[in-house]
């Protein structure tokens, strides 16, 4: 039997940041600052009792895309300070995708690897894309994670000195 739960593609986007892998945990777990540095997520608030970024804790996010607007419920599911954090989508039932945050040590600083992990159905992929307006959403996630990555390292770089 086909497991539901398997990734139909993963989307992987990576760069070095010179700050150190602390500096990016802090702010890549804040999702609440998310919207500074994503085109598509506009931020968002802990929710269903969460406080702040743990194991098991659930975020409402707000999106947007070509004059659309949606938000999404996430519920942490990887939480390794500082090396990996990762958030689920899911809609009811559903189990969109997860989104991961890989940071790893290196000379100057840290490598960030952002991932965008697709769990979607068939039905669950057309709906997303009737609703985001989004026909190839590997390809648009590809290019908003390397701009994301793009301004986490500024934020990141200026917030350290």
């Amino acid at each position: 039997m086909k497991n539901p739960r398997a990734a139909k593609e993963t989307v992987s986007v990576s760069r070095d940041i010179a700050a150190t892998p602390e500096r990016i945990w802090a702010l890549v777990t804040d999702l609440t600052r998310m919207g500074e540095w994503s085109p598509e997520n506009k931020g968002g608030e802990w929710s269903e009792g969460a406080t702040g970024p743990a194991l098991g804790a659930c975020f409402k996010g707000a999106n947007s895309n070509k004059n659309r607007n949606w938000k999404t419920t996430v519920v942490v599911v990887a939480f390794d300070a500082p090396t990996k954090f990762a958030f689920a989508l899911r809609v009811g039932k559903a189990h969109w995708c997860d989104w991961v945050f890989e940071i790893e040590p290196i000379a100057n600083g840290s490598h960030v690897t952002h991932s965008w992990i697709d769990r979607r159905s068939k039905l669950t992929n057309w709906v997303g894309g009737i609703v985001s307006k989004v026909e190839n959403r590997a390809e648009h996630n590809s290019k908003n994670m390397a701009a994301t990555l793009e301004a986490l390292a500024k934020t990141a770089v200026s917030e350290s000195h």
